[in-house]
């Protein structure tokens, strides 16, 4: 990484990482202390102090708190940052706490494929949602009068991008919010508060934990009445972080530069060698030069990402090449230290073709890893 691209503190990415969140040194204890089990906490006379009751605060969510606050809002002091027992309890903390009956809301068309239950769900509640797709900005089109645009940049699984900026600015002009699903991008690749956003908000159990044995979910965003909301819709809910996975998560943390990097530079690898082939349609990588989504991207983001996705001719084709992976494990989810893969048609909720793969770049050696998605598309031929 360039000096250039290193914060006003000269602090790099992996230092950051590897130390965000650390307590201040104490002799003969852990450098990060092991996770606190408890439901309640000593409370005599007047309720002060900030751990009084399970549900409402720990000292491991702490700790991970402010070690996501370093890494999405580096070097500034009025970010608070919730964690949440999955990213989509993190999701909906934002929107339903911040939107009432007769508010509207935008989201992307193209978004996770959670998001049409969350439609329904608002849409019930009195709450009219928008939708527009991410590429090309048209949410633009339909931002007019609402009060939440909800960004998902780079888009799952698509991967389309869009100016993060500018559709803030418009938002903000009237009066909205802005919250962004960082989850493909992770802070390392893009920090949506820097850009402007109100919230940046992602699944912790995708790369930002990027061990698979996890589920976590965050909100950061500007201390505040919009943060203040969130917290206690999460006191309200219960949807709170066990300790044991908020300390796995912090763990997980300290390598996340590393794994950023290596998978970020096999996924650029896979995609090139994926251009290379004539079955293959509708490759997409924010990464490669002549990805539609690159020139928009390379102005906000300082890495591209894990995922890969593309298109092979048939359903039978794209089973038959999951099938013949031998380092990639045909399972949902991304962001792992173990490639993953899947047809993303089989679940249902994705506008996407039949033979539509989303590929998840581990961190196997990358002359391997490629080696057995050109070996696996070879023996895929009928």
């Amino acid at each position: 990484m360039s000096d250039a691209t290193k914060d006003a503190d000269h602090t790099g990415d992996g230092t950051r990482a590897v130390r965000a969140g650390l307590p201040e040194p104490v002799k003969h204890e852990p450098t990060l202390p092991g996770p606190v089990f408890a439901a309640h906490f000593h409370l005599p006379g007047e309720v002060t102090g900030p751990y009084t009751y399970g549900r409402d605060d720990n000292p491991t969510w702490t700790l991970l708190e402010r070690a996501i606050g370093e890494l999405e809002a580096p070097g500034r002091d009025d970010v608070e940052t919730l964690v949440f027992a999955s990213g989509m309890a993190a999701i909906s903390s934002v929107l339903f706490s911040q939107l009432r009956a007769g508010d509207a809301v935008v989201l992307p068309s193209d978004g996770y494929q959670a998001l049409p239950l969350v439609r329904a769900q608002l849409e019930s509640y009195g709450i009219e949602v928008r939708t527009a797709p991410t590429g090309g900005d048209a949410q633009l089109e339909v931002i007019a009068g609402a009060r939440l645009l909800w960004i998902e940049s780079p888009s799952n699984p698509g991967l389309d991008v869009c100016d993060i900026r500018r559709l803030v600015e418009a938002a903000h002009a009237q009066g909205a919010l802005v919250a962004v699903d960082n989850t493909l991008a992770t802070p390392l690749g893009q920090r949506p508060l820097e850009l402007g956003a109100d919230f940046s908000v992602a699944s912790g159990t995708k790369q930002l934990t990027g061990h698979g044995d996890v589920l976590l979910g965050y909100v950061a965003g500007r201390t505040g009445e919009a943060m203040a909301a969130v917290r206690r819709w999460r006191k309200i809910v219960g949807a709170i972080s066990g300790p044991m996975e908020a300390w796995l998560a912090h763990r997980s943390i300290a390598t996340l530069q590393l794994r950023v990097d290596r998978q970020n530079a096999t996924a650029l690898a896979v995609a090139e060698a994926l251009r290379r082939r004539p079955e293959v349609s509708g490759l997409r990588y924010p990464g490669l030069p002549d990805d539609p989504a690159h020139k928009v991207a390379a102005q906000q983001m300082r890495r591209y990402g894990c995922v890969v996705s593309f298109t092979l001719p048939t359903r039978a084709r794209a089973e038959r090449f999951l099938e013949a992976l031998r380092l990639v494990e045909d399972a949902t989810s991304f962001g792992g230290v173990r490639s993953t893969a899947e047809r993303r048609g089989r679940w249902g909720g994705d506008a996407v073709e039949e033979g539509f793969i989303r590929m998840s770049v581990g961190a196997e050696d990358p002359e391997d890893l490629v080696a057995d998605v050109l070996r696996a598309l070879d023996v895929s031929v009928e």
